[in-house]
């Protein structure tokens, strides 16, 4: 089935789908909303307004604003029972399918097929994401977020630092240590001090970026430390035998000064301190943010230029990018079973697969925050100028919220830095990116398999990592005696159970996958 014919039937569904009319008063569901630690489902967000307006449903908020953390604010709704009609926010993938499972919330397959045509001819159109959100029963329990668009982080480098010095891009593994070691000798700042850090980075797992320039891996996709797959089989990054060479090398150029030696410990505004004091040579980080700081800090740094480049090849020759947008966010939103308006829950989710709810998730209220021009939704100007980013503005309005819907990335294109957009053309040009772990929906006995072993194995991996590169221990001397210990504390368990539920959710045929299968 083509693009075009998909998107007419999209259409036609749209026309001949029953209308929306509102009744005296709007239908009152009630919802469960904590999201990004701060924010709750706000009934005078303009958005929430005209989802009424359109929809004759108003969603009434009973989450909490006093929880410091979405997930205690999840636990304690499920620890009071009184469950709402509708629980949403993010990262809640995993809870909508356990408790799903258990009966909190309701099966939805039935309900899409029969009242949610826009949902139904998305999903048809995209069955890898109809996989990605069925539980191992076979069962869909929650309607995801949609991320849009595919690149989202990559290198940067001081090109006004390289021009300085007379020296090109780096392209290979050795070239750009060569590279990192003049921006550490050879004073491209100016000052007549040695204080420059070639290679820093605002969250210690993108130092594991490095790792792929000796062929290993730091994640199988967005997510930190996540497994990764070779040929269908999953693998973790850290249990590898291209990860100790990565290691030992990484180690040697921590060891050199060659990466910031506060690299575990300096935090969120690493960008900050580090372009603000033109201090920082190159990081790995998101376009958009990372290549705006040449505008932020032009009068500060004049002639600041921290601008993208290709990935360097690694020891073999690759150049790869591992981190992506993911297809499917485990935030979302599902039904409860105590919800009595479900056939009405599972159209206001429709809603959002429309073209109109689609615009009002992406872009806020027509008129207000956008106007169409040529057939497509343009934020107004005092959006696009405000000294709040944008997608700060849209999330105090209710759009671009962790709910179902199906993100569209013309809403992040409008104010992406033109030097950012330079850097992902030139990643798209270079197809560098690798597909990504999908991640696997477990039943309840692979669940607590993997609850079980996973926060130990996790947590001496990265303590390890951690002593290996700033010099604490040896990677070499402890190497067998560390894969000896994962495999005491499980590793190769939770890798077979990750792989069956892998091939039970992407390679078996879709009805193979029932409650009565074998735990």
């Amino acid at each position: 089935m083509t693009r075009a014919l998909i998107s007419f039937l999209a259409l036609l569904c749209l026309l001949v789908a029953p209308s929306r009319t509102q009744a005296a008063e709007p239908l009152d569901l009630t919802i469960h909303m904590h999201f990004r630690e701060k924010y709750t489902w706000r009934e005078d967000w303009p958005v929430a307004k005209e989802l009424t307006r359109l929809t004759g449903i108003r969603l009434r908020s009973v989450a909490s604003t006093a929880a410091a953390s979405s997930r205690e604010a999840f636990n304690l709704m499920l620890v009071a029972g009184a469950l709402p009609d509708i629980v949403a926010g993010d990262g809640l993938k995993a809870q909508f399918i356990r408790y799903g499972l258990e009966g909190a919330f309701i099966p939805l397959d039935t309900l899409i097929d029969e009242h949610a045509p826009h949902l139904r001819a998305y999903l048809a159109a995209n069955p890898d994401v109809r996989r990605a959100i069925t539980g191992p029963d076979g069962h869909v329990y929650f309607i995801p977020y949609l991320p849009d668009g595919t690149f989202a982080r990559g290198w940067f480098i001081r090109h006004d630092w390289l021009e300085k010095l007379g020296l090109a891009v780096p392209t290979t593994v050795d070239e750009l240590y060569e590279v990192l070691k003049a921006f550490r000798d050879r004073d491209p700042n100016g000052n007549g001090r040695r204080d420059e850090v070639p290679f820093f980075a605002r969250e210690s797992s993108e130092l594991g970026r490095l790792f792929t320039l000796w062929d290993a891996r730091s994640s199988g996709s967005e997510a930190n430390h996540d497994f990764f797959l070779d040929a269908g089989i999953v693998h973790h990054p850290y249990a590898e035998p291209n990860y100790r060479i990565a290691i030992r090398n990484v180690a040697k150029w921590y060891s050199e000064g060659l990466i910031d030696r506060e690299i575990f410990t300096r935090g969120a505004r690493a960008r900050e301190v580090m372009l603000g004091n033109n201090l920082g040579g190159m990081t790995h980080d998101w376009f958009a943010s990372t290549a705006g700081y040449n505008a932020v800090f032009a009068d500060r740094v004049p002639g600041l230029k921290f601008l993208a480049m290709p990935p360097p090849a690694s020891v073999s020759g690759r150049r790869i990018e591992e981190n992506r947008r993911a297809r499917v966010r485990a935030d979302g939103w599902a039904i409860s079973h105590t919800n009595t308006h479900a056939i009405e829950t599972i159209k206001l989710f429709d809603f959002y697969f429309s073209p109109e709810g689609r615009r009002l998730a992406n872009f806020g209220v027509e008129g207000v925050h956008y106007t169409m021009i040529g057939g497509a939704p343009r934020f107004k100007p005092e959006i696009l100028a405000a000294k709040k980013a944008v997608n700060t503005q849209m999330w105090e309005i209710g759009a671009q919220i962790p709910i179902g819907f199906p993100q569209d990335y013309a809403y992040e294109a409008q104010w992406t830095d033109p030097a950012a957009q330079s850097g992902i053309d030139m990643y798209a040009r270079g197809a560098y990116l690798i597909d990504d772990f999908p991640g696997v929906n477990l039943d309840a006995a692979e669940r607590r398999r993997v609850d079980r072993k996973w926060p130990q194995i996790v947590a001496v991996m990265l303590e390890y990592q951690q002593a290996w590169i700033l010099g604490a221990r040896n990677v070499d001397v402890d190497w067998d005696s560390y894969r000896a210990g994962l495999t005491r504390l499980g590793l190769d368990d939770v890798l077979a159970t990750m792989q069956k539920a892998y091939t039970r959710q992407y390679k078996a045929a879709p009805d193979a996958a029932t409650k009565d299968a074998p735990p």
